[in-house]
């Protein structure tokens, strides 16, 4: 295992004590509020390399005692046994600090507009769309994020043509930027009385949240139109021109919203629409990096086929990582963090395997 770079970490432990003290100073509400944020994002990394070095000290210590000449057996056996543990520890947490210095996607942090739409498969597809969308709703309960419904279209048959939301919580974008792509459903249909097993799709799209910091939207590069919202029809249709549509010009990105008031669909909108425009300036960034760096980390690419959930075997399947569960009764409920871990432990190795051969 590689050794860890000295000059990164006296660097960072440095870093660390001027926040606290720049914190102590009692500035402004924003500066404090930013200082916290970089202070918080160090903490972890801190405290590991503070970890390391003790473990250092004590193992050399451990080292010096085992090849005393003066220190008698039994004294060299006690240490020899403690120093096989302190070495045991030092590189398991020397792993650990490798992977928390990793490059940082600076969206990880943030929250995530999420957006499921119907594929192939007509209104089973619908239907699909609407248990993946309950099964992030549940998976974000019980990270105790926040679920903002901004739009949704219903299906014929119920689910959702389309749906998109906000969640809001720390290390929202983190945890669910590797759900992007094509998920795809192997089941026997409610309306299908032969008890054939059918293949639909919906696909899934991950934007980190954008804040007005992050992107800027000029008023004269939008046009925005108003429209009569349509609904399922009945008495709880919308008859009045409340529904928003925000025509980004320069990229020509459009976005909708008709769910509540005028200015609540204004505001959505714009939240959706930031968080396109965040989203393809980081697409733009990362088509940058170099095709080798690409090649080893993936590209993300929303087109894959990235998962697969076969009803009749009870299993899930991730096919970007060979990994099979078959407790696709829990995953559907929200029970993802199996998945997501291995997700972003494949991720970490694939970007520890660049920085490998970048050195």
């Amino acid at each position: 295992m590689a050794n860890l770079p000295t000059a990164a970490l006296d660097e960072i432990l440095a870093r660390f004590t001027r926040l606290e003290m720049d914190m102590a100073k009692g500035p402004d509400h924003e500066v404090y509020s930013k200082l916290a944020a970089e202070y918080a994002s160090l903490e972890e990394v801190v405290a590991a390399i503070r970890e390391f070095r003790a473990l250092e000290t004590e193992l050399a210590d451990a080292e010096s005692l085992l090849d005393d000449p003066e220190s008698d057996r039994e004294m060299r056996n006690l240490a020899g046994v403690e120093v096989d543990d302190l070495r045991s520890r030092r590189e398991g947490l020397r792993g650990r600090i490798q992977i928390l210095l990793l490059p940082k996607d600076s969206a990880d942090e943030k929250g995530a507009i999420l957006e499921i739409r119907a594929g192939t498969g007509g209104s089973e597809a619908g239907l699909f769309a609407g248990d993946l969308y309950r099964m992030y709703q549940r998976y974000a309960e019980l990270n105790r994020w926040k679920v903002e419904l901004l739009s949704a279209s219903e299906g014929e048959v119920g689910g959702f043509k389309e749906v998109i939301a906000a969640i809001k919580g720390n290390g929202v974008f983190s945890r669910l930027k590797f759900e992007s792509g094509v998920h795809r459903v192997q089941r026997v249909p409610e309306t299908e009385s032969g008890g054939r097993i059918h293949t639909s799709a919906a696909t899934v799209a991950v934007l980190p949240e954008a804040e007005d910091i992050d992107i800027d939207v000029r008023n004269e590069d939008i046009r925005i139109d108003t429209m009569r919202a349509s609904g399922a029809g009945g008495q709880h249709v919308n008859t009045t021109d409340s529904a928003v549509r925000i025509t980004h010009l320069p990229t020509g990105i459009v976005v909708t919203s008709s769910e509540k008031s005028q200015h609540q669909n204004r505001a959505q909108a714009m939240q959706v629409l930031k968080a396109k425009l965040y989203d393809m300036e980081r697409q733009k960034y990362d088509d940058e990096r170099s095709a080798a760096r690409k090649s080893q980390v993936g590209s993300g690419d929303r087109s894959e086929r990235i998962r697969t959930y076969n009803f009749p075997q009870g299993r899930v399947t991730d096919h970007r990582i060979n990994l099979t569960l078959y407790k696709l009764d829990k995953v559907i409920e929200g029970e993802m963090e199996e998945l997501v871990d291995a997700l972003v432990a494949d991720h970490q190795a694939k970007l520890l395997a660049a920085v490998g051969a970048d050195d």
